[in-house]
């Protein structure tokens, strides 16, 4: 089968991953007004964006051609995961779907095992950000995805070469208790002494969206490894994932966390004791791409 044929046949998850989201309303644009994105050689170039992301519907839906088994990896919530799996089975119910979960560094890791033993099983990938993506689009294993219906999207939101297409926008942020005893309002406010054991983080060995805050903020002249060895003095805690960060923060356990904003925002808008702000520096933003394994079948 070329990639042509296999392209007809997967993009249609590719579409739907794009659907799970619809219920975070009014967050993209909120965040449009006030992220800084952290990117390239100069990952804290202030580069504002106003509702520069790719919206909830992108029509890139295409059938799939016969009945078969597609294979997902996915750094998704689980809650957006299944969102994402229950769409794609309703359109295309003769098409099984097997999925893995995890959070982005952990789920590179085993497909880096899959590769080195010649094995690659994900159809496909669903991750945190583009800068894992150019890697693997480098090492040549990603397909290709010509016939995508981008027209009157930015183009910094998907590859030129279209073989990974961002779904949506997540940024990072400082969420905190409504019953905390301070209101941080910069980055520097969790190494004070005020927050001292008082702050939590997703670890970035599991988080892709705590590793690239990481990889971005220690090559940023005004914060550096230095803010990450300052945090650790303030006796920073380090947990596995951002839902636990979110579980931590809401309960008071850490009043004050460093997480992604739509489990914040959604969280607060069911009545949860959370806060969220975008520090005045900026954030770092992922675009939580999908793309098509150059192996898939």
């Amino acid at each position: 089968m070329n990639g042509n044929e296999r392209a007809y046949r997967h993009g249609s998850i590719c579409a739907l991953s794009l659907r799970t989201r619809q219920d975070r309303t009014g967050i993209a644009g909120h965040a449009g007004e006030h992220y800084t994105e952290i990117r390239g050689a100069n990952p804290m170039n202030k580069m504002l964006k106003r509702a520069a992301v790719v919206p909830a519907l992108l029509a890139l839906s295409i059938a799939v051609a016969q009945a078969d088994t597609l294979t997902l990896y996915t750094s998704q919530p689980e809650a957006d995961a299944t969102k994402t799996v229950e769409a794609f089975r309703k359109a295309n119910p003769d098409t099984d779907v097997q999925i893995f979960r995890s959070g982005t560094s952990e789920l590179l890791t085993k497909l880096a095992a899959e590769f080195a033993a010649g094995a690659p099983q994900p159809d496909v990938l669903l991750i945190a950000d583009a800068v894992t993506m150019e890697g693997l689009k480098k090492d040549k294993r990603l397909l290709a995805y010509p016939e995508a219906k981008v027209d009157g999207f930015a183009a910094d939101s998907y590859d030129a070469d279209k073989t990974y297409f961002g779904s949506k926008l997540i940024t990072t942020g400082i969420a905190y208790n409504t019953g905390a005893s301070q209101k941080p309002e910069h980055w520097a406010d969790l190494a004070k002494a005020d927050y001292k054991g008082q702050v939590v983080m997703p670890s970035p060995l599991y988080s892709g969206a705590a590793a690239y805050l990481l990889s971005g903020f220690a090559l940023n002249k005004n914060l550096g490894w230095d803010y990450f060895k300052n945090l650790k003095a303030n006796e920073l805690a380090s947990v596995k994932g951002n839902g636990a960060v979110l579980k931590s923060v809401a309960s008071g356990e850490k009043p004050y966390g460093i997480l992604v904003d739509f489990m914040a925002l959604n969280a607060k808008a069911k009545g949860s004791p959370v806060e969220f702000v975008f520090p005045s520096e900026g954030v770092p933003a992922v675009t939580e791409p999908v793309a098509i394994m150059a192996t898939a079948k």
